[in-house]
């Protein structure tokens, strides 16, 4: 840059720290042969990429149910995904940028050659009981998930964990049952939030108490989630809200409604066959994101008649993905292929796609046996356009002699009622950053979240032996055969039809912005926009 360029570079980044005046600012610019209007609209721009302290933070949200639970073993939904990274920090967090960074953790070190790592503690971190955070907390959260008798959701992701110690009060050292350069990103899931231990070994998993920006003031089950800002919170660079509100609004018109009236500032899973409209509002942004997120229809093998493979290879080659992507997504995604990887995630596998084959599709229903209905259930609850694409799937089933019929399920209460539960089903999940992270939160045999119950195959007990194998691989070509031998296993054995990744549609207006990355690990910035964006 010339001197100019420089001169000005040097004014921006003092006005944005707050070392000068807006007045100090524009002076010097128009001093630098910067017009009048243009120093004005510079000055503006700065301001609006300058985080500000204050205001309230209202966001509808297309997640929430009456039976959610402040228990993070619990958390099944985008909703209770965001009241986790409120109250609440985990020992690493993924950045804006993707990137992984320490959290709570000050720092992170592998030893053994991944078999070990050690995290050291950021020191004077508090809970919001004034408790300081130490080594016993972080193993007695752990110890929570990963014990004997323990229902958590997080189980199977903390499985490779034998043992847990600590050096003094603030490093806390992880033994695996083998090497596992994934693991600091393991340590970043929402149900692994740090909570404080009572006595060193036991937590409270419904205090609702944690080291996050917002101290809990109300939460009201599939309603709302309230929080004030933290004032001892150790990032000085976050939660810029006085106050927060998370508002579970499942419909979709609603939501929308709400943005669009100003009741809430942010609403996530814009509809998009409606966006474009949105759009046309000056007040509004439309915010998109390409990230893990895919909508699937679990089957599951643990239901007759979906323990059949031919059943549920007729069923895979009955679901036109490219007219689903056109006419539920309208372009706002890309073709799924029965895998929950994303060609974002490393080691993606480009396997053949899979193709709308009516034919192949009557073949392999005829060579099951089955006759009759098949109960398909869906609700918008699962995501936006799933009771439509579920008719998608009943006319192109229909074509291929298989007679599918749909339950509309009520969205309150869909993810214990209905996911996990029904045979056949609406769902979405928000993906992982990493292959073996994907797997052992919804596909190895020993997760309560195997919403497929795919178990007892030859298929899925290669699959399992090859997800503990490829953690410990070194040798990247080795590691990339052995997940594409996964995905493949998944793909042709599996009980989960994939048709379609999603993008993130969120909108944001009332004078909440952001800054220039947004993580798209899950929707809203990580679930983590209450913290990362500001007031204008």
């Amino acid at each position: 840059m010339d001197r100019k360029q420089l001169y000005i570079a040097e004014r921006t980044a003092r006005y944005s720290g707050g070392q000068i005046s807006r007045r100090s600012f524009i002076t010097s610019l128009v001093g630098a042969g910067i017009a009048v209007p243009a120093a004005l609209g510079m000055a503006s721009r700065v301001e609006a990429q300058t985080p500000q302290r204050g205001g309230t933070y209202r966001h509808g949200m297309a997640f929430g149910s009456t039976t959610d639970s402040l228990d993070p073993g619990t958390y099944e939904n985008g909703m209770m995904t965001q009241v986790s990274f409120s109250y609440g920090n985990c020992l690493t967090e993924v950045a804006p940028d993707m990137s992984l960074r320490a959290e709570l953790a000050e720092s992170y070190e592998p030893r053994e050659e991944g078999a070990v790592w050690a995290f050291t503690l950021r020191p004077d971190v508090t809970f919001h009981n004034g408790k300081t955070l130490n080594a016993d907390d972080v193993i007695a959260t752990m110890n929570y998930h990963r014990g004997e008798n323990s229902s958590s959701a997080a189980k199977g992701i903390l499985s490779p964990v034998v043992n847990i110690t600590k050096e003094g009060d603030n490093v806390v050292v992880f033994e695996l049952d083998g090497p596992n350069a994934d693991f600091p990103y393991i340590v970043s899931d929402y149900h692994l939030i740090i909570l404080p231990s009572e006595d060193g070994e036991t937590i409270d998993p419904t205090a609702g108490i944690g080291t996050g920006g917002y101290s809990m003031v109300n939460f009201e089950p599939g309603v709302r989630f309230q929080g004030t800002r933290n004032p001892d919170y150790f990032k000085s660079d976050a939660a810029y809200f006085d106050d927060m509100e998370l508002l579970s609004i499942i419909d979709t018109t609603a939501r929308q409604n709400a943005l669009m009236s100003g009741e809430v500032q942010v609403a996530d899973r814009l509809d998009p066959k409606t966006v474009a409209l949105m759009a046309r509002n000056p007040n509004l942004e439309i915010l998109e994101k390409t990230g893990y997120l895919h909508y699937t229809f679990p089957m599951r093998l643990d239901s007759p008649p979906f323990d059949n493979y031919d059943l549920r290879m007729a069923l895979k080659l009955a679901v036109n993905r490219q007219e689903m992507v056109d006419k539920i997504l309208l372009g706002h995604g890309t073709i799924g292929n029965d895998h929950p990887i994303s060609p974002s995630v490393p080691y993606w596998a480009d396997l053949p796609q899979r193709e709308y084959d009516p034919e192949q599709a009557r073949f392999h229903y005829e060579r099951s046996g089955h006759s009759g209905a098949l109960q398909l259930s869906a609700s918008d609850a699962a995501f936006a356009g799933a009771v439509d694409a579920a008719q998608l799937i009943q006319a192109s089933a229909a074509a291929a002699g298989i007679e599918v019929e749909i339950v509309r399920e009520p969205a309150d209460g869909y993810w214990s009622n209905v996911w996990n539960k029904k045979p056949w089903c609406a769902c979405y999940w928000g993906g992982r950053p990493t292959q073996d992270w994907m797997y052992t939160s919804g596909y190895t045999n020993d997760i309560e979240w195997n919403d497929t119950a795919w178990t007892g195959t030859e298929a899925s007990e290669r699959f399992n032996m090859l997800v503990d194998e490829a953690r410990g691989e070194l040798d990247e070509a080795r590691r990339a055969e052995m997940y594409a031998e996964c995905q493949t296993l998944i793909h042709d054995d599996g009980g989960a039809i994939v048709p379609m990744f999603a993008n993130y549609i969120m909108g944001v207006g009332g004078g909440v912005t952001h800054g220039e990355d947004v993580a798209s690990n899950w929707i809203n910035d990580g679930n983590k926009s209450h913290e990362r964006w500001w007031m204008s």
